[in-house]
């Protein structure tokens, strides 16, 4: 503070006695004062208190100003050139020019009065002509490596920033009118741009497009009385024809600048441009740039890009235009709404070059900014779209040559026609039309899956594609790609090595399918007009392959809300045709077959067409499945998946007899409950010797909650034969509840889409978790996933629950005698007394004891378990024998009594 008080006072002692100075000794001075200024602003960390600022800015101003001017006066150009470095880059005693710059460069970052007291020096005009010359006349370097110095480059980054600063204000502008040196230095850009310093391009280029943002009425009148347009277009056509693509771009850009910056102001210079070719001169530069290297030149391309589509919306009027809207149009399109007073195009000259280069050009990089050009302006406003499309018609013409386009620009392409009806909520009918026919030629088969894409994509947002793309001929179109898709796949099953049928065609193909699924979804016409082409043989031809497999069964399930039986049909034959490998193929088809189930309407069709049969067939193809270890084809199975097959069996078993007395009398009566315990029996996990068990004392009792918790939930280790049986019996349990089939219970995870590995990788031996939700191999889950309900015994102790499907619980009394393994005999008998108890809360109700009446279950507990019946001394005698009386007090079977 004390050394800023202390130069107030030199500086005002300089201002009482500098009127009485001859120039030179005032001028001596203010250069004497200057260096202590300096020195006390570095010390002072950049902080100036300084109370007469604004003079002294004003007086090192001028002298700059005068200095430049003397050292500009009479000389030629080149020498001007060097004796302004000199003055600007002088050392020891004589630098006095470097000390005026280096103070006028901070006091032009203080206030913006000191600005305005520095642009009132003259300063703006002379730091003009100075930059003029610095571009125009390259230096000749005298050293041998030829590079910018140190020096160079600080004076450089001191001129520029103080003219900027100057420039940016609308005074600073119109102080530069006083002089030639603004147009003169824009033309020179236009014309000598290969000629010009290196060095100052970049410079240059900013101080003028800072310029551009400040221009005034005046300035703008300037420039037009001086042809400054008309000129810069002229010499950049000669240039387009000469420089590299990315110099020209460079170049045009800062004369665009002026033209797209003044147009709120005037429109002078725009019209000056449009008069002399300036969107034919664009035309020609931008398609120079075809085949940039990635990088190269692309921020002055996309300012060119950018400001010419800004231009679209600079016109005197608004468009008037009125298209004719075709019907049917989605229920809350409302065109009269599409109307405001946003950024509206009003100058189609503009947007007819952006057209051109996009018909003209392949160029990825260039059509790729065209399309999100486009895609900009309609963002303005939505009424642009309507616009251009009832004018000069874009897309719609696109459309015609987007094949010929690289695979990106596709992308982009069908993305934009999308946002048509996704953002717009418009139906483009004729572009839709160019669409589907593009679709039908399949010339590029990259481009007609992409546009199938974007049009499944918009089928999937509203129900009236279902019957635009019937109307159009696009339903009849794909029926008839795939059924000859479906006869070489048919023809060739089995005789062609994998992986021959790759690449685009098979996405193609399972795109197609996904159309027609989404085709039918919901509508019962499409499907009809499906089944009347005669497509349903066809279309189970594509269940075989996993990546046709989902849009396929959606296909066939929508068949089925017309015809269950030809459904039930196809899927359960499917079932029965699979091989024992085909696991994941019974998956999806049992997955399929319990959505359909969900009506009431269709267990009429799956009893009809052997549906129990075919669902018990593939319990009796898992014999020995789930031995441990497993041997054969199971070996490179996981159990996992094994158990997920059977509970999905389950599944769609209890689902069909869910609410049907038909269907669960016919279960019943055929004795297929004998026939399910028989393959449950079979599966491997289940003791099948058929020795006699030695009763044991049991060390310590469980109850079935207790087991199946400690099983999936602790850390006691578990075999694995048990692990398998408890979950089959967890299933048997929710079957006599019925409710097995509700997806409440079990949540499936779907695989992702290309996934390799199907099956568990880890071998036979690997000891597996089972999560609740059954997943694909290798997606394990922590331990606390496994715990079914908070409470086990809450759950698992119902004494009042209802057994909906008796039979099951016959079932379970059958595998009774078959939970046992050698080696764990004690472990063997606990399971088994937990599953006796369960069973006896299971009927301890008077309802659940009537519903059990006729199931068969006396005669199944003598039968199956005559050594605890006749020893009294085994574990299970006393409980077998409280289930028995329990059911026997309500009435007893005449082949009991046998």
């Amino acid at each position: 503070t004390l050394q800023w008080e202390t130069l107030g006072r030199q500086f005002v002692e300089y201002e009482q006695v500098a009127p009485f100075l001859i120039p030179e000794e005032q001028q001596r001075r203010l250069l004497d004062f200057l260096p202590l200024f300096l020195k006390a602003w570095e010390q002072s960390a950049g902080v100036i208190v300084f109370p007469n600022i604004q003079l002294l800015a004003s007086e090192v101003s001028k002298l700059l100003t005068k200095e430049i001017k003397r050292n500009l006066n009479g000389k030629p150009a080149e020498e001007a050139r060097l004796a302004l470095e000199q003055l600007l880059q002088q050392k020891g005693e004589a630098e006095d020019g470097r000390l005026l710059l280096k103070s006028v460069y901070l006091l032009s970052q203080t206030d913006l009065r000191t600005m305005w007291n520095i642009i009132g020096s003259g300063l703006p005009a002379a730091l003009m002509q100075c930059l003029y010359l610095f571009f125009t006349f390259p230096l000749k370097k005298t050293s041998d490596d030829g590079e910018t110095s140190e020096d160079d480059t600080q004076t450089q980054e001191m001129l520029v920033k103080i003219m900027l600063n100057m420039y940016r204000e609308e005074q600073g502008v119109e102080e530069l009118l006083a002089a030639d040196k603004l147009q003169s230095l824009i033309i020179a850009t236009a014309s000598l741009w290969d000629q010009c310093s290196h060095s100052w391009k970049v410079p240059t280029g900013r101080v003028l497009r800072t310029i551009s943002k400040a221009q005034t009425k005046n300035s703008i009148v300037y420039l037009q009385a001086v042809d400054c347009i008309k000129i810069a277009i002229q010499n950049l056509f000669k240039l387009a024809d000469t420089l590299p693509a990315c110099d020209v771009c460079e170049a045009a850009s800062i004369v665009l600048c002026f033209v797209k910056d003044s147009y709120p102001i005037s429109s002078a210079l725009l019209t000056e441009f449009e008069n002399n070719d300036g969107y034919q001169l664009l035309l020609k530069i931008l398609l120079r740039c075809e085949g940039l290297q990635q990088n190269e030149g692309d921020p002055y391309l996309d300012e060119i890009l950018d400001m010419l589509t800004c231009l679209t919306t600079c016109g005197k009027t608004e468009l008037k235009v009125s298209g004719n809207i075709v019907h049917p149009q989605l229920p809350h399109f409302d065109f009269e709404q599409t109307r405001s007073s946003g950024m509206t195009v009003k100058n189609l000259q503009a947007f007819q070059v952006l057209q051109s280069i996009f018909q003209k050009s392949n160029d990825q990089h260039l059509c790729g900014r065209i399309l999100a050009a486009i895609g900009t302006i309609w963002a303005w406003d939505t009424v642009n779209f309507f616009l251009l499309e009832w004018t000069l018609q874009p897309i719609n013409q696109f459309t015609d040559i987007i094949h010929f386009k690289p695979h990106p620009v596709q992308v982009q392409f069908f993305r934009l026609v999308e946002s048509i009806v996704l953002d717009l909520s418009y139906v483009p009918h004729e572009i839709l039309k160019k669409v589907q026919y593009l679709i039908k030629e399949n010339v590029v088969p990259f481009c007609t899956l992409t546009a199938l894409r974007c049009l499944l994509s918009m089928t999937r947002k509203d129900l009236l594609f279902s019957d635009i793309f019937r109307d159009s001929g696009l339903l009849g179109l794909l029926l008839a790609l795939l059924r000859k898709q479906a006869k070489i796949l048919r023809k060739s099953a089995g005789t062609h090595p994998p992986g021959l049928e790759e690449g685009t065609e098979k996405e193609l193909n399972a795109v197609m399918l996904k159309m027609v699924a989404a085709l039918t979804v919901g509508s019962v016409r499409n499907t009809v007009v499906l089944k009347d082409y005669g497509m349903v043989p066809y279309i189970k031809i594509f269940l075989d392959d996993e990546c046709y497999r989902s849009a396929t069964l959606s296909i066939l399930e929508q068949l089925s809300v017309i015809n269950y039986e030809e459904y039930m049909s196809i899927i359960i034959g499917a079932l029965c045709s699979s091989t024992q490998g085909e696991l994941h193929l019974k998956l999806d088809l049992l997955k399929s077959l319990l959505r359909i189930l969900e009506s009431p309407k269709s267990h009429s069709a799956f009893r009809t067409c052997s549906g129990f049969n075919g669902l018990l067939s593939l319990l009796s193809d898992m014999e020995g499945a789930l031995q441990d270890p497993p041997s054969g084809l199971w070996t490179a199975v996981g159990q996992n998946c094994i158990l997920e097959l059977v509970f999905y069996t389950l599944q769609g078993i209890t689902a069909a007899l869910h609410l049907d007395p038909a269907n669960s009398n016919f279960f019943q009566r055929h004795g297929l409950f004998e026939k399910m315990a028989e393959d449950l029996g079979s599966l491997g996990c289940f003791w099948t010797q058929g020795e006699r068990q030695i009763p044991l004392s049991l060390e310590k009792t469980r109850t079935f909650a207790e087991f199946l918790d400690a099983a999936f939930c602790s850390s006691e280790p578990f075999p694995m034969w048990l692990k398998n049986c408890i979950w089959i019996l967890n299933f048997l349990d929710h079957m006599i509840k019925g409710t097995l089939h509700l997806e409440s219970y079990f949540k499936e995870r779907k695989p992702e889409m290309g996934e390799v590995s199907r099956d568990d990788q880890e071998g036979p031996q690997a000891q597996e978790e089972y999560p609740v939700a059954f997943k694909r191999p290798g997606n394990k889950l922590p331990a606390s996933a496994y715990r079914l309900w908070g409470n086990p015994e809450e759950k698992w102790e119902m004494g009042d629950c209802a057994i909906v499907h008796p039979g099951a619980v016959c079932v379970m009394v059958r595998l009774l005698p078959k939970l046992y393994k050698e080696g764990h005999s004690q472990l063997s008998q606990e399971i088994q007394c937990a599953v006796v108890d369960h069973i006896q809360s299971l009927v301890k109700s008077e309802k659940s004891r009537q519903v059990m009446c006729g199931s068969g279950l006396l005669s199944t507990i003598i039968t199956s378990c005559q050594d605890a019946f006749r020893n009294e001394s085994h574990p299970l005698h006393l409980p077998l024998t409280r289930v028995f009386e329990k059911l026997a007090s309500q009435a007893i079977e005449p082949d009991v009594l046998r």
